[in-house]
């Protein structure tokens, strides 16, 4: 039996204001405990309640009024978002226009009181017996997105390796989140923006509900996984017991199994798909809402599948003269709601055979005095093929016997007594019914021998269809992977090949380009440019051309130096430093100990082309003669300020003394 059916087994809460109001500062709830034996009760919070939702999980949550858990729409379109998977919010008095919660439970022998706790014990009792309607804000459609877990940053040597490894691992949970998808026989559609290095987000629009995906929502280091349910337009009621009417219904077969329930008069009673569910868990939904007595399928002949259905429950069955058109289809059904093409194919054959047997449903009620169960007759007379006449003859004879029986009893039976005999005798006809089925099945076992013969040998051709597909797929997008790797090689050969160009063409300068060099073709010497005094352009310059022990470097910008990026141009043993602006004292310091002269770039006559530099010899040899005579005068005025030290220090202790 489906969860519906079987709340009795289940814990319920019933739940009812105690004083206070939502809209209010603090409201407080009277909450009823039940799980068909045991009734707990107690006064809580609006925190505690959700709180105890979460802990324990029940499988309702009864009220006679939803606004009572919220103040307005979106709270409670949110409150209906908070809910635990396994657990829905009932409305026990009725849809859009509920009913008074006493009638409801004087109606289903529930026993009522005007006090907050008897209302909340009554909203258990009825959502227990499957009174009420599931109030639902969301369908079936969930969205699972993965994206980035930690923003990319900005600057630094190493934001394009953060960068692509932030998505490169974005790029690898979408595909495990695919793969497990796929391994859940799960219908998605797949949106994926593509970034440096990987992916920056991938969005999975899944066919199902969250508790039926295999992948939680977390979020671990660079990547974040979040599951959203979609929201409908508006606030749906779906009602927990169906009402069994006599009905028509139209089903659509195939690997995703639709089925459609329409009252006598057109009216859509439910509509329900589902690709995993056999032939007894599609009998159950029926079953649970009508009985059925026209059996329709959209194309002829009637499919076999559909025509089980139709033997299953002795219904008639009803085929257009020709397949429905998608266009006739769509026209039929344009006014009620459905969420696939399978669900439309199966309303459409449920509309179109009660459209084909209006005249008759109309001849056969016109023929029927007042209290005569319309259904019934009409069950009798389309699928059992009896006329209106024999049927009516035939209740008549039954209410005889009945009255007869009656007038020996000694008293009127009571309610209870006479909803005893009602279920008893609906145990009866379910017996019968099932009696017939068994036989049935009997009857059919060498069939359905054969039919799983033939159903194994297509499952092993469709899973090799499913392998090879997955086998293309993955080879595709190693192809995709394997271009895009080629690209960027091909753009850093380009760019390599550029850089060469360039520095053939410095190397073949005319000297007569200088407008203060003599023409000599001789006595040049390459200058490495370094864009500013700090690491990162330090280490920038030798990764693109490399600076060695006795090369001339050109700093652009020789200002904000520190110890650490002196030290680090020092280890690289330059011949000479030529700068623009001033350094800084720590880093003059530094540079002057490890005796690396340093000199302004303007007496020096240089030729740019890019990032490389020639300069004349005559010129850098001046520059570090001029620097050895500077450093003589700096040493020998070191070397005084030490004797005036040391003089000082003397004449103090003499002093002292």
């Amino acid at each position: 039996m489906s969860t519906r059916t079987s709340a009795l087994d289940a814990v319920v809460f019933g739940v009812d204001v105690q004083s206070g109001d939502v809209r209010g500062d603090a409201p407080s709830y009277a909450l009823v405990r039940y799980d068909g034996e045991d009734v707990s009760r107690d006064v809580v919070s609006h925190r505690k309640l959700r709180r105890l939702i979460d802990d324990e999980e029940p499988a309702i949550v009864a009220t006679d009024n939803m606004y009572e858990l919220a103040a307005d729409k979106d709270q409670l379109v949110h409150f209906l978002g908070s809910l635990p998977s396994g657990t829905m919010l009932v409305q026990v008095t009725g849809a859009e226009q509920p009913e008074p919660l006493s009638r409801v439970a004087k109606r289903h022998g529930i026993p009522y009181g005007k006090e907050p706790m008897q209302e909340a014990e009554a909203a258990a009792r009825l959502a227990a017996h499957n009174v009420g309607h599931e109030v639902s804000a969301f369908t079936d459609t969930t969205t699972v997105k993965v994206s980035r877990g930690r923003s990319t940053g900005s600057g630094g040597w190493s934001e394009d390796r953060f960068t692509r490894r932030i998505h490169g691992s974005v790029k690898k949970r979408a595909r495990e989140v695919e793969s497990e998808l796929e391994d859940a026989n799960l219908e998605y559609e797949r949106e994926v923006r593509e970034a440096y290095g990987g992916y920056a987000n991938a969005v999975f629009t899944v066919e199902a509900r969250p508790q039926d995906i295999p992948v939680s929502r977390n979020r671990s280091g660079d990547v974040r996984v979040e599951i959203e349910r979609e929201r409908r337009d508006g606030i749906e009621f779906r009602p927990l017991a169906k009402r069994r009417d006599h009905v028509v219904v139209g089903i659509d077969p195939g690997t995703t199994t639709a089925v459609a329930i329409v009252g006598l008069e057109g009216e859509v009673y439910d509509v329900w798909s589902s690709r995993t569910s056999d032939t007894a868990d599609v009998i159950e939904w029926i079953v649970e809402r009508g009985r059925p007595i026209v059996v329709a399928a959209d194309v002829t002949p009637m499919p076999e599948t559909v025509e089980k259905f139709r033997r299953s429950f002795d219904a008639a069955g009803w085929t257009p003269e020709s397949d429905l058109p998608i266009d006739e289809k769509q026209h039929r059904t344009r006014e009620h709601g459905y969420e696939n093409d399978h669900q439309r194919d199966a309303l459409a054959a449920a509309l179109y055979a009660v459209d084909a047997h209006e005249d008759q449903f109309e001849r056969i009620a016109r023929k029927l005095p007042p209290g005569i169960d319309r259904g019934e007759v009409t069950a009798r007379v389309v699928a059992g093929g009896e006329s209106v006449e024999a049927v009516l003859a035939d209740l008549e004879d039954d209410d005889e016997d009945e009255a007869e029986s009656t007038e020996h009893q000694p008293r009127e039976l009571t309610e209870e007594e006479k909803r005893i005999n009602s279920l008893e005798r609906q145990v009866e006809r379910l017996q019968s019914h099932v009696e017939t089925l068994e036989g049935r099945l009997e009857e059919k076992d060498d069939r359905i021998d054969e039919l799983e013969s033939e159903l194994e040998a297509a499952r092993r051709e469709e899973r090799k269809e499913v392998r090879r597909d997955r086998e293309v797929t993955r080879y595709r997008r190693k192809a995709e992977r394997l271009e895009y790797e080629r690209d960027e090689a091909r753009e850093q050969v380009e760019e390599l090949e550029t850089k060469v160009e360039r520095m053939k063409a410095l190397w073949k300068l005319d000297h007569s380009n200088f407008s203060d060099v003599s023409a000599e073709k001789e006595g040049l010497v390459p200058v490495k440019v370094v864009e500013k005094f700090t690491k990162g352009a330090i280490r920038e310059a030798d990764d693109q051309y490399g600076i060695a022990p006795g090369d001339v470097v050109y700093l652009r910008d020789a200002s904000g130096a520190g110890r650490s990026t002196a030290e680090l141009l020092a280890g690289f043993e330059p011949r000479v430093i030529l700068k623009e602006g001033g350094l800084s004292d720590i880093a003059d310091e530094i540079l002057f100990d490890e005796e690396i002269p340093v000199g302004p770039a303007d007496d020096v006559a240089m030729q740019e082309v890019d990032e490389l530099a020639v300069a004349r010899e005559d010129d850098v040899e001046a520059v570090v003669d001029d620097w050895h005579e500077r450093a003589r005068e700096r040493q020998l005025d070191r070397k005084a300020a030490m004797v005036d030290q040391l003089i000082s220090e003397h004449r103090a202790g003499d002093n002292e003394v």
